[in-house]
């Protein structure tokens, strides 16, 4: 069994606190705007699915170098009936798009040669998708982009450079929205699409600040909070939803948008703790192990045998 990685786990985690916070924000008022509107739609809006995309397609190489197509197309159908379930009660999930463009873009994808050519692929989707509006059309140009990395593993050392270079193009963007008054004409087209763009770049600097950041001596102690919250991002997108779901009437009833941030930071603490006891003693979170055993159409052990169990996470010295 393919170990796992610890960074990656760490930075899904991140994304998975930072989308909470995001869908929470989403499904209030943003009248009047308060400074947390402000600093929610600046900084923070549209930078995290990109980052949770560019895993997946990270995470779909490392499947399908062991199960093979067929068992990642039934991995993806299965993640499909998994989003119509959620549609149920959250029309704005996103599990759909990821099955779709997973069995129509990644798929015929995983026969095109490494490295250049995905990455040639992956800056034409992407091109598109924000030419195209942006939203979930970004999506499978980050899968394509995540597929790409993978296999080419770029060297720890670029970490600092890419930080750089896609804070200040963020910054700079974003400040060029703001002066195109973006709040007051979110959709006019050209603005839009400054916004798209410093939202990219935007995710670029959080996921490699991130890398960079686990890196350090704290790191070990940022990645120990993140990781439960990435193994167990399936589990956590879908109650994370259900939460934003039930409290969405005190979200509403809160002018000054500070039940927002309390709402996503008990959620998402929750989880981690939930995710932390969990995880020392089961190999895959709840609906992880489920997604999995449907995927297989077999029961899959989940229990830990020892402390030494094959499935707990293990650094890379490849990645970053």
């Amino acid at each position: 069994m393919t170990p796992r990685i610890r960074a990656l786990d760490a930075l899904r985690g991140f994304a998975v606190a930072g989308i909470m916070l995001v869908n929470t924000w989403q499904h209030g008022p943003h009248q009047p705007r308060t400074g947390i509107d402000t600093t929610i739609e600046a900084l923070f809006q549209s930078r995290f699915y990109p980052i949770f995309s560019l895993l997946f397609g990270m995470s779909f190489v490392l499947f399908l170098r062991r199960a093979g197509r067929l068992r990642l197309l039934a991995r993806l159908l299965w993640l499909f009936c998994l989003g119509l379930a959620q549609h149920t009660f959250y029309e704005g999930e996103v599990l759909t798009d990821y099955a779709f463009y997973g069995v129509v873009l990644l798929l015929p994808a995983s026969f095109l040669s490494a490295g250049i050519p995905l990455l040639l692929l992956a800056a034409g989707v992407t091109g598109w998708g924000v030419w195209a509006g942006g939203g979930v059309l970004l999506i499978p140009g980050m899968f394509v982009l995540g597929m790409a990395l993978m296999q080419l593993r770029p060297p720890a050392r670029l970490l600092l450079p890419f930080f750089a270079v896609s804070a200040l193009a963020s910054a700079l963007l974003v400040l060029a929205w703001a002066t195109r008054d973006g709040w007051a004409a979110p959709r006019d087209p050209r603005v839009w699409t400054v916004y798209t763009v410093a939202a990219l770049t935007g995710a670029a600097a959080l996921s490699t600040g991130v890398l960079l950041a686990l890196r350090t001596r704290p790191g070990a102690r940022l990645s120990g909070v993140l990781e439960p919250l990435g193994r167990m991002a399936l589990t956590n997108y879908l109650t994370g939803t259900a939460v934003v779901v039930l409290t969405s009437p005190l979200v509403h009833a809160d002018p000054t948008r500070w039940s927002v941030v309390a709402v996503a930071a008990l959620t998402v603490t929750a989880q981690a703790l939930f995710g932390r006891w969990w995880l020392a003693r089961h190999r895959y979170g709840p609906l992880e192990w489920v997604w999995r055993c449907l995927t297989w159409a077999r029961l899959v052990p989940n229990r830990l045998e020892s402390g030494r169990d094959h499935h707990r996470a293990v650094p890379d010295p490849r990645l970053p």
